[in-house]
């Protein structure tokens, strides 16, 4: 027996090329819903072996090779009679963005490799691209809307689609390697056009306010305040970090710093030899350090402003924090919703344990990872609190998620769902799931059968 077409799954895969690393994720959902927006699931995510694509400058070959692992994993779990209509895409982030302003040459050579091993595999390819700060952001709203079904109620009573109450639109935060981007519907006027997106999606329009800044993802942080701290050490060989653990110490050579245009100017902070940083364990004065890379003068006594002179409309609704805020509250058993009080003594509870008392109380997590989160989740407080201006009430509104259902919180599906127009600009049919013209023929089919045999039984008692 054959098979309808229309019955069998249809498939996309994104590549989210970030600072730090790359992902591949493969999305899935029935062919026969795409003009009326079916279900979306996850299928497959592949972390790629290595650094994230822009670690490959010098070698750009490498970049696509890094590849073929998820790229081969990913065709196992699409039938082989899918494959060659699968659009495949990357996605670079804002790695990508900082290579290109050291190395605009190199930046191509990376993206050409990458394009050309995903072309010499059996996928519709539709390019390697980097995506500006405001498009990440813009994306990572749709998925989580999407995800939470925010965008479409339905009204059994009515048999209509309702217009969805700004309420339930949830903002975005992210927080990648090398920016952090904020996203969400505010009320009244964008204040800059330069920060507003518009959307139709299921028949209604959305304006959104989205900005990303660059330089302020945690992997660039850490390198910014090391270059803070050794600038303020007048050229000791050893110096105290206050958001490492006691006990801790990491050795620093020139390269690590000179490499990112996020540290570049200001004094040299290192010389030929290399520096040591030992931890301190002292959660006050993170803090205080961790403040001294952000610029909150630049707006003077503006209430509507975010960092380094950046407008921002005041703060609306509930918030999805995902990514490295997610993953950091994570690790502290952060993420039931406790109120900014536990927080901050959580944090602080981490910041005072030594070294030896961390390693041996979480022997498997990364060794290189577990020393930051001090700094890291220090640093999440005076992003959320001091930057983007969550307070002791509106920090209730944040919830911090890593997945929605089976799919992982991120840009990429929002991008797959917005370059293959699987969300509309026009409102769904009432009866989701059903074509009218295949609803039409199964009522009339319905009809004629209930005559025939209505025909057929009179015929029975008249004979």
């Amino acid at each position: 027996t054959s098979v309808c077409p229309l019955l069998l799954p249809a498939y996309g895969m994104v590549f989210d090329a970030g600072s730090s690393h790359t992902s591949l994720f493969v999305y899935e959902w029935d062919s026969d819903k795409e003009n009326n927006t079916g279900v979306v699931s996850q299928t497959l995510s592949c972390d790629v072996q290595g650094q994230g694509i822009s670690s490959y400058a010098n070698n750009p070959p490498e970049a696509g090779n890094s590849l073929r692992e998820c790229l081969d994993k990913a065709l196992q779990v699409v039938p082989a009679e899918k494959q060659r209509d699968v659009p495949a895409y990357l996605g670079a982030t804002a790695g990508m963005r900082l290579l290109r302003e050291q190395n605009s040459s190199a930046t191509e050579q990376v993206l050409a490799e990458v394009a050309k091993t995903m072309q010499e595999y059996p996928v519709a390819f539709k390019g390697a691209r980097i995506l500006t700060g405001e498009e990440e952001g813009a994306y990572g709203w749709i998925t989580i809307n999407y995800l939470l079904d925010s965008f479409t109620k339905y009204s059994p009573k009515a048999h209509t689609w309702l217009r969805p109450e700004a309420a339930n639109i949830f903002g975005a935060l992210d927080l990648g390697g090398a920016s952090t981007q904020i996203t969400f519907m505010p009320e009244g006027s964008m204040l800059s056009q330069n920060e507003a997106s518009e959307f139709t999606l299921y028949g209604y329009r959305y304006n959104i306010y989205t900005h990303s800044y660059l330089c302020y993802g945690q992997n660039e942080m850490l390198k910014r305040l090391a270059k803070e701290l050794i600038e303020e050490s007048s050229s000791s060989p050893r110096v105290q970090h206050p958001c490492y653990p006691r006990g801790y110490s990491e050795r620093l050579s020139p390269s690590w710093l000179r490499g990112s245009p996020c540290t570049a100017g200001g004094r040299p902070a290192l010389g030929r030899s290399s520096v040591t940083l030992e931890g301190s364990g002292n959660a006050s004065a993170c803090l205080a350090a961790l403040r001294k890379l952000f610029n909150f003068s630049a707006c003077g006594q503006s209430r509507d402003c975010g960092l380094d002179g950046v407008q921002q409309p005041p703060l609306r609704g509930r918030f999805v924090a995902f990514s490295a805020f997610y993953y950091n509250f994570k690790f502290l058993n952060l993420t039931e919703g406790q109120p900014l009080a536990v927080v901050r003594e959580a944090i602080e509870g981490l910041c005072t344990r030594s070294w030896e008392d961390l390693s041996s109380s979480y022997p498997k997590e990364n060794p290189k990872r577990l020393p930051k989160y001090c700094a890291n989740a220090n640093y999440i407080l005076t992003l959320l609190l001091d930057a983007y201006k969550f307070n002791e009430s509106s920090w209730n509104n944040i919830i911090f998620q890593g997945k929605a259902g089976s799919a992982d919180v991120g840009w990429t599906l929002g991008y797959m769902l917005n370059l293959t127009n699987m969300v509309p600009a026009e409102p769904p049919a009432s009866l989701k799931g059903h074509r009218p013209s295949l609803w039409a023929a199964a009522i009339t089919f319905i009809i004629l059968t209930l005559i025939l045999g209505l025909a057929a039984l009179l015929l029975l008692l008249w004979l």
